[in-house]
């Protein structure tokens, strides 16, 4: 049987607004199952790579695979629905909560109501399941994005500060529910300003400086031991930008 492909694999991939290059990965390839989190400065690169990897934009060189299909053509609707993220400021409809959650499933033309009820408990708002979510808090509304997101059981989970602003009760909630999406196999990109919480989640960490891959590797190593010293001023809050 021959294995599939890597969930992504890039090559080459530089982005740029205007004449200003924001992002340059000469290769990276996030195999399947793995969480790779990235780490960095604000200004860094690391919602831009989120962005491309969603196939919101298109690199300005280079090339993005996903599951071997490359972004330079349209992916097929049902890979591109495999992949799900969950923004800093996430978007909610002017709906219940419950309904909001649902939003994925009905989309996909899937009419059951049944993953709503226990991924609010999970994540600490079973009883806003009929409030307006856009009446919610921004730590709530974080939280509700993420039960959006999961509802569907997507392949692949793009996640941007998914604790943000979150208390250390629902801090530890929402990293128990990233560790049920590991258990099931999802791969997990998690952009963190948050040290703490790469080294606790991530199989793998990368750090960014300035668009550019400084230094990439096994978590435990990479904050233990890193090659780099600009990683070593940053995990030490050493680097000024």
């Amino acid at each position: 049987m021959t294995p599939r492909p890597p969930a992504f694999e890039l090559a080459g991939v530089r982005h740029r607004y205007g004449a200003r290059t924001v992002l340059a990965v000469p290769r990276l390839e996030i195999p399947r199952g793995e969480t790779l989190g990235i780490i960095g400065p604000s200004g860094a690169g690391k919602s831009t790579l989120l962005r491309l990897l969603q196939g919101l934009e298109r690199p300005s060189e280079g090339v993005i695979h996903v599951d071997g299909v490359p972004m330079a053509r349209p992916l097929p609707l049902a890979l591109a629905r495999r992949i799900t993220t969950v923004f800093q400021r996430p978007l909610m409809l002017d709906r219940t909560v419950r309904d909001n959650v649902l939003f994925g499933l009905q989309v996909r033309g899937r009419r059951d109501r049944g993953p709503a009820e226990p991924l609010l408990e999970r994540l600490g708002l079973a009883h806003l399941a009929g409030a307006r979510a856009r009446r919610l808090s921004g730590g709530e509304v974080q939280r509700v994005a993420l039960a959006r997101a999961m509802a569907i059981e997507p392949d692949v989970l793009l996640l941007d500060e998914p604790a943000a602003n979150l208390d250390p009760a629902n801090v530890a909630r929402v990293e128990a529910f990233i560790r049920d999406a590991q258990a099931r196999g999802t791969t997990i990109v998690l952009v963190t300003h948050n040290t703490h919480e790469a080294r606790r989640l991530a199989h793998r960490t990368m750090l960014l400086i300035e668009g550019a891959v400084v230094e990439i590797g096994a978590t435990e190593a990479l904050f233990a031991s890193p090659a780099e010293a600009r990683t070593r001023d940053f995990l030490a809050g050493e680097l000024v930008y």
